[in-house]
C-alpha cells in the first residue's frame, strides 16, 4: 500500500554557529537533506568568554554558510544576545517568536527543534507561551553532562553553563526532550586526514568547512591536535534517522549552579547515549559531494 505519510520533517535549528567549528557541518548537513523542511535558523549566543557579540557572530556565520549554499531564501532570526537573567524572566526575540509560531501550527505535522548551543531561546519561548508544552514539539539538545559519575572538579558542560537557568526552565516544563549529552557527543570525532580527503575537495564550501575547523583548533586548542568532534551533527542525525540512536529514558534533572545533576520533577528526558556516526558522516560526505558536483555543472 502506498504511504500517505508526510515526506519531510518540519525542523528549526538553533545554533551558536561561530562558537566552535562543528555547528557549520551540522547546518550544511541539514540544509542539504531533502527530508528536512528547515523552517528557520536561529542565531544563538555563546556567552561572552570568546566574544562580546556572540549572537551576532553566530548570525554572520549562518549568513556566510547560506551564501556558500546559495540559499538566500532560508529564514534566519536572531535569538537572545545573552543568557536569561533568572528562571522566571524571558528574553524576547524574533528567534523565540519563530519557535512559538511554528510550534502552534496544526497544518504541517510535528516540529523538531535542534539546539546546538544553550537553551536560552527555547526557555524564553516557554516563558512567553507555556502552552507550547501542549504542542507536538520535540527539543533535541546537544548539551549537558552525562548521567554517570562526574570527575571531581570537572567544569560544567559548555552549552549548559552558558545558560543554566534556561536549561532548568526547559527540563522542568514537561516538553518532549531528546538530549545528546557530552559523554555522547564527544564520540563523534573525525581526523584532519579524512576531512582533507572527503570534504576539502568539495568546492569552496568544503574548503571553507575544513579550513575554519583547523583554524579554530589552532587558535583555541591548548595541545597538539589533528581531529575535531563534530558534536552537533548527532542532532541532525536524530532528525534524519532517529533509529540510529541508542536511547534510555531517565528522570529529567535539575541543574545546579555549578552544572551538576540534581533531582528534578515528574518529567522524563530521552537520552541518546550513542549515535551511528558512520552513517552520519557518510551521509554528510555524499550530500556535500552531490552539492559540489551539481554546483560545478551549473557553472
Amino acid at each position: 500500500m502506498t504511504t500517505t505519510a508526510p515526506r519531510t520533517r518540519r525542523v528549526i535549528i538553533n545554533t551558536d554557529a561561530k562558537n566552535e567549528a562543528d555547528d557549520q557541518f551540522a547546518i550544511v548537513h541539514a540544509l542539504l537533506s531533502e527530508t528536512l523542511d528547515v523552517r528557520g535558523l536561529i542565531a544563538a549566543h555563546f556567552g561572552d568568554s570568546r566574544s562580546a557579540t556572540s549572537m551576532l557572530d553566530s548570525r554572520a556565520e549562518i549568513d556566510l554558510l547560506l551564501g556558500h549554499l546559495n540559499m538566500p531564501g532560508i529564514r534566519v532570526e536572531n535569538g537572545a544576545e545573552t543568557a536569561l537573567p533568572d528562571e522566571g524572566t524571558a528574553i524576547d526575540s524574533s528567534g523565540a517568536r519563530l519557535i512559538i509560531e511554528e510550534a502552534h501550527r496544526t497544518d504541517a505535522g510535528p516540529l523538531q527543534i535542534a539546539f546546538l548551543g544553550p537553551l536560552t531561546d527555547m526557555a524564553a519561548a516557554l516563558l512567553i507561551d507555556p502552552k507550547i508544552v501542549e504542542t507536538d514539539t520535540t527539543v533535541i539538545w546537544i548539551g549537558g553532562p552525562g548521567y554517570g559519575n562526574r570527575e571531581p572538579g570537572a567544569r560544567s558542560e559548555f552549552n549548559l553553563r552558558n545558560d543554566i537557568a534556561a536549561a532548568n526552565v526547559v527540563f522542568r516544563s514537561g516538553i518532549r526532550i531528546w538530549q545528546v549529552p557530552q559523554t555522547s557527543y564527544v564520540m563523534s570525532s573525525v581526523g584532519y586526514a579524512e576531512l582533507e580527503e572527503k570534504v576539502a575537495p568539495c568546492g569552496p564550501l568544503g574548503e571553507y568547512l575544513v579550513r575554519q575547523l583547523q583554524e579554530w583548533n589552532e587558535t583555541w586548542h591548548p595541545e597538539p591536535i589533528e581531529h575535531r568532534a563534530l558534536g552537533d551533527s548527532p542532532a541532525i542525525g536524530l532528525m534524519l534517522n532517529p533509529t540510529g540512536g541508542l536511547f534510555r529514558t531517565v528522570p529529567a534533572p535539575t541543574f545546579s549552579a555549578e552544572g551538576g545533576l540534581l533531582p528534578g520533577g515528574h518529567h522524563t528526558v530521552r537520552v541518546c547515549e550513542m549515535y551511528d556516526f558512520r552513517y552520519l558522516l557518510e551521509d554528510f560526505y555524499a550530500k556535500l559531494r552531490r552539492f559540489a558536483r551539481t554546483t560545478d555543472e551549473e557553472l
